[in-house]
């Protein structure tokens, strides 16, 4: 993305996203709360329900929304969607999804989902939500590859709670269906022996493995006495760590510490569809930045498939924004020319990395202005150079030639 385009988006984190950037995670559907979609003019934002990443042990299944965001969200413009989709769209990438499910036939999603068993129901929606970031098709908030196919697997209960045994099976499973990009959107706080040898298994198997950095922060509780740990499956080696960032750069307040980073992506005030009806909900945390960033994953994937899962992880970290951690420029992954024989390894630092943008298509551009350039300064310099001479020369008796004359008055 150009940097006025970034600054444009930085300007976003004001006060009309306040309230999006405090969605609670565990919320009843009887009393669904709502969130204000900012909006880029300055105008008054829009309300949307507020996407839950679980629910209340009583609480019925997440209703359907009756709103539909009438602008794109600021975080598809600072992925700048609309160009990297020039470049790829994931087309023949298959993305498993490890969340509370996907409901096959959600609004953007038909057709490209495969689900079996308790993944094809989504109670919570929130597996849904997610999908439509990786690959969603609607008109105005499509998803970072439209072009893949989604494989849900469920790695919580029915009401949104994550468990180890379940997250190591899904992984198991995504690993011997093929998957090409294993999005680990829920994050535990232990480690697990088995979880540890799918993911190692999966990366073998030539998957590019995504997790969220973090699980998605409580619903009450202040986080900021929860001292900084790991949360796995983002913590194995080889997995790519993603972290939620706000529209500045920076992690929500409310956010949980951790350690590890490798990448950020957009997770505060991000607008995308549930399971039932065509209605849009507001969703943050982690796991929204890991859909984001398993998406461009696919994308990369599609148009670079000779690369290895490491190669993959070290374009998407390459390519990133610098900053303290580097944030997710999904165009710049898809059309950067890497420097260097060798890609290190994930985690390491964006600003440590060469990368060299591929700029062909602007060096026409670039030469054509180049030119223009120079004779503009041609003209001005034979402006003042008019402008210097023919005084001093009229002053010594010169005139202009006339006909018939040797074009010189002498004294």
């Amino acid at each position: 993305m150009k940097p006025a385009a970034r600054e444009a988006a930085r300007l976003l984190s004001g006060a009309g996203l306040a309230a999006a950037l405090l969605l609670p995670t565990a919320v009843t559907a009887h009393a669904a709360p709502r969130a204000t979609l900012p909006a880029a003019d300055g105008k008054k934002g829009q309300a949307l329900p507020a996407m839950p990443s679980a629910l209340d042990a009583d609480a019925a299944c997440t209703a359907p929304s009756r709103e539909r965001a009438k602008k794109q969200d600021w975080s598809r413009q600072r992925l700048d969607l609309d160009r990297t989709h020039g470049h790829g769209v994931g087309a023949g990438v298959t993305v498993a999804l490890i969340d509370t499910g996907v409901a096959p036939d959600a609004d953007g999603l038909d057709g490209r989902v495969t689900a079996e068993g308790a993944a094809a129901e989504d109670c919570v929606g929130h597996g849904t939500f997610l999908a439509g970031l990786i690959a969603g098709r609607d008109a105005r908030l499509t998803g970072v590859a439209p072009g893949a196919r989604i494989l849900a697997l469920r790695g919580t209960d029915t009401r949104g709670r994550a468990d180890a045994a379940l997250v190591a099976t899904a992984v198991r499973a995504a690993t011997e269906a093929g998957a090409d990009v294993i999005a680990v959107t829920v994050a535990l706080p232990r480690r697990d022996k088995d979880l540890s040898r799918a993911v190692a298994d999966a990366r073998r198997a030539g998957a590019v493995v995504v997790a969220a950095a973090t699980p998605d922060p409580p619903a009450r509780g202040d986080t900021d006495t929860i001292p900084p740990r790991v949360y796995w499956p983002a913590g194995e080696p080889g997995v790519l760590s993603v972290a939620d960032m706000l529209p500045g750069g920076l992690r929500p307040e409310r956010a949980l510490p951790t350690t590890g980073i490798d990448l950020a992506a957009p997770g505060a005030g991000v607008v995308s569809g549930g399971p039932r009806g065509d209605g849009h909900y507001l969703g943050a945390g982690a796991s929204v930045a890991a859909a984001y960033a398993a998406g461009a994953a696919a994308v990369v994937r599609a148009a670079h498939p000779d690369d290895s899962p490491e190669a993959v992880a070290h374009r998407l970290t390459a390519t990133a924004y610098p900053a303290d951690i580097p944030q997710l420029d999904a165009y710049a992954a898809v059309t950067t020319v890497l420097g260097g024989p060798d890609a290190p390894p994930a985690g390491e630092r964006a600003a440590e990395r060469v990368a060299v943008r591929d700029t062909s298509d602007a060096d026409a551009a670039t030469d054509r202005a180049t030119l223009l350039t120079l004779l503009g300064s041609a003209l001005v310099l034979a402006v003042l150079w008019a402008a210097f001479t023919l005084p001093r020369a009229r002053a010594r008796g010169w005139r202009p030639a006339r006909a018939g004359d040797g074009g010189t008055a002498k004294d």
